[in-house]
């Protein structure tokens, strides 16, 4: 009896400090969506390291950005999207970004429902293997979609309200769609949408190598 309560404790010891670690690291809040130029991150537990695109955003993360740069994050619990050019820092809150130098150049908020799908975009995006890059958070299981997926009527009409008034780079309402459409298994339209993804950022490796997925899955 005692090996078995002396292994009962270990367990229950390691899952408190695993627990504790992951809360250290804070929880994921958000996702990168646009970087350009110099923008780097410092988490509350681990090591700084330069912004990729798509990775996750945790709460507490840090965020520098040198002259003309520029950082676009979703907030998922803050249906908020805000765009920020350098020279500004910021530091990531639950539902939106703190200010620690400047101040966001554009805040816009985001339809229901579209900041539960851009939560996946990050598992989405390994899972075409963009490129071998390794992003931040996508090796975790994706946090679970409220509900069912929309009808694609329904999410249809959600993409073509958030592509009005939009900046000519803003990916955002593709990758909704995106998302939706891959819940969908809707890969020929998914084409299309990634087509347009390039059309915006024509010179996004990121999505070249979304691209080329998604044609080897329309092929099948």
């Amino acid at each position: 009896m005692r090996p078995m309560r002396a292994m009962r404790a270990w367990a229950g010891a390691w899952l408190v400090a695993a627990s504790a670690a992951a809360a250290a690291q804070g929880a994921d809040v958000g996702l990168v969506n646009l970087v350009a130029g110099e923008v780097r991150f410092t988490p509350l537990a681990g090591a700084p390291g330069k912004v990729q695109p798509f990775m996750r955003v945790r709460d507490g993360d840090r965020f520098n950005l040198s002259a003309g740069a520029q950082l676009r994050i979703v907030f998922f619990e803050g249906s908020r999207q805000e765009r920020w050019q350098g020279p500004a820092s910021l530091r990531a809150g639950k539902t939106q970004g703190e200010p620690l130098q400047g101040k966001p150049a554009e805040v816009a908020s985001l339809p229901a429902g579209v900041p539960q799908r851009m939560a996946r975009v990050s598992e989405l995006m390994q899972n075409a293997k963009l490129g071998g890059i390794q992003v931040r958070g996508a090796a975790r299981a994706a946090p679970p979609v409220e509900g069912a997926a929309p009808s694609l009527a329904d999410a249809r009409a959600t993409y073509d309200r958030m592509r009005k008034g939009w900046r000519a780079d803003d990916i955002t309402p593709e990758l909704y769609y995106y998302a939706v459409l891959h819940e969908h298994q809707r890969y020929d339209e998914m084409q299309a949408v990634v087509e347009e993804m390039l059309r915006k950022q024509p010179d996004n490796e990121d999505l070249k190598a979304l691209a080329a997925w998604v044609r080897s899955r329309s092929a099948r």
